[in-house]
């Protein structure tokens, strides 16, 4: 089969797709075959070596497809089970692997496979923001960065189902004008100087509650100062850099805030909380409540066309790969 393979860690010219054998399934896994998989921010911090690999390595952590084959003690699965998988597992850039199955959720009817390999963990990671990490109630004002992106477009129509006002922040006028589309109550440009403080004008200087941030290095300190006394920062990823090192004091003077730096991977710690945040995301999805964009498709083979351009930040809604 094919697959995306590394051997050390760099730009998007270290990406080999190259021929891979595929052993039987072991015990305890499944081999699936991929129809679609996801791209995440994640994967070019792997790729990069800002969250490091042991190499050689595959790279992924998304994807959706149908079971082929099932290894022994495998009973919650068998042959043409259509999955799908948030993380948990590297390698996703192929066209088949052996994967635990105990990292599988069921699929259901009314949601496709691209629809599923585009949502699994930017969907999965909005509802344990969203309903777990601080439980977004009706009234509340939320800060929400990057809510053009992938896990933004979600956030957004999930937040505003629930009842939030939303701020929501991004970089570009044409984004600034999708984050509105998408429902957020107000936008902030991020490159701007002084966001922070518009933040504190439209909410008449009480500050939020809770700060959702997935840029880390450009607008963490700045988030702080958007904050409510006893607020909370939700960081969760890193897309300007990992954030500068500071001393804990600063939440003291900066209100008595609480800091969290969460990942699916603690959110879905077994079989049933896996499938039962999945099953929360494609109640929504399948009800219309989150509409889902799939606004980038590239082959298996362009897999560096498809880091470029999100690195690039060109992309809108899901990117995926097609095998």
């Amino acid at each position: 089969m094919k697959a995306i393979r590394f051997e050390k860690p760099g730009g998007t010219e270290v990406l080999q797709y190259v021929d891979v054998d595929l052993p039987p399934p072991a015990r305890g896994e499944v081999r699936l075959k991929h129809t679609v998989i996801g791209v995440n921010f994640i994967d070019t911090y792997h790729r990069s070596g800002l969250y490091p690999l042991p190499l050689p390595s595959g790279l992924g952590s998304e994807a959706a497809g149908v079971i082929e084959a099932v290894g022994e003690g495998v009973t919650a699965f068998k042959p043409g089970d259509r999955v799908g998988y948030p993380s948990g597992f590297i390698g996703s850039y192929a066209e088949s692997v052996n994967i635990p199955a105990e990292r599988l959720v069921r699929l259901p009817a009314n949601i496709s496979d691209e629809v599923a390999a585009a949502i699994l963990l930017k969907g999965m990671t909005v509802q344990y923001l969203l309903r777990r990490t601080h439980p977004v109630k009706a009234g509340e004002t939320i800060v929400f960065h990057a809510a053009a992106g992938g896990v933004g477009q979600i956030a957004v129509q999930w937040a505003k189902h629930l009842g939030a006002i939303v701020i929501g922040t991004t970089t570009s006028p044409a984004k600034v004008a999708l984050a509105k589309e998408l429902g957020c109550d107000h936008v902030l440009n991020t490159r701007e100087p002084g966001w922070e403080k518009k933040v504190r004008e439209i909410t008449g200087g009480a500050g939020v509650p809770v700060v959702y941030d997935s840029i880390g290095k450009d607008t963490f300190m700045a988030g702080l100062d958007c904050l409510a006394p006893r607020g909370i920062m939700v960081t969760y990823g890193n897309a300007s850099g990992p954030v500068d090192p500071f001393a804990p004091g600063i939440l003291a003077q900066k209100g008595s805030l609480f800091l969290t730096r969460p990942t699916l991977g603690h959110y879905t710690r077994t079989p049933q909380e896996l499938q039962e945040t999945a099953d929360d995301l494609f109640a929504v999805v399948a009800s219309g409540v989150v509409k889902i964009a799939v606004n980038q498709r590239f082959a298996l083979k362009d897999a560096a066309k498809a880091h470029e351009a999100l690195t690039s930040r060109q992309t809108t809604g899901a990117t995926v790969l097609v095998p």
